[in-house]
């Protein structure tokens, strides 16, 4: 506490009286820059310039002739969907054939062709309406594979 006031208080009051200084000493409004031996163009020409005069035009001055408006064409109708030949095969047999398991099969054989089996027919990589039959085929395939896997390890 300085004279009686916490610092808080005796900052507040520099502060209150420096800017009852700056208020006094305002200086008069003109259209110069400090450091500057000109003021602003506006004040050098002689005259008044036709953009001063339409201040909200000047952008537009500088952007040529209007283009005439043109309706965008319609947009061009989604082609029909057609779901691909091989998610219409979701008989357990047919994705066996596909998968081509054999008995000489290795787990790294084994993992590859379920991979290589997902990326071609993963629910994810098809459209909306087509997506319940890879689901249906993804299902059986792991189910084949992890049938083999499991044969394998006996």
């Amino acid at each position: 506490m300085l004279f009686g006031q916490s610092i808080f208080q005796s900052v507040l009051e520099r502060l209150k009286e420096e800017e009852d200084a700056a208020g006094e000493m305002e200086e008069p409004v003109s259209h110069r820059v400090s450091g500057f031996s000109t003021g602003l163009a506006f004040d050098v020409m002689e005259g008044v310039s036709a953009s001063s005069q339409r201040v909200g035009q000047a952008y537009f001055d500088n952007l040529g002739p209007e283009p005439a408006l043109e309706e965008p064409p319609p947009p061009a109708p989604e082609p029909e969907l057609v779901m691909p030949d091989h998610l219409a095969r979701i008989a357990p047999e047919e994705i066996a054939a596909e998968l081509s398991i054999a008995a000489h099969d290795t787990l790294q054989t084994l993992n590859e062709k379920r991979r290589a089996f997902a990326k071609a027919n993963h629910p994810d990589g098809v459209a909306q309406p087509f997506r319940a039959n890879a689901n249906r085929r993804m299902m059986i395939a792991n189910l084949l594979v992890d049938e083999a896997l499991r044969r394998l390890a006996r």
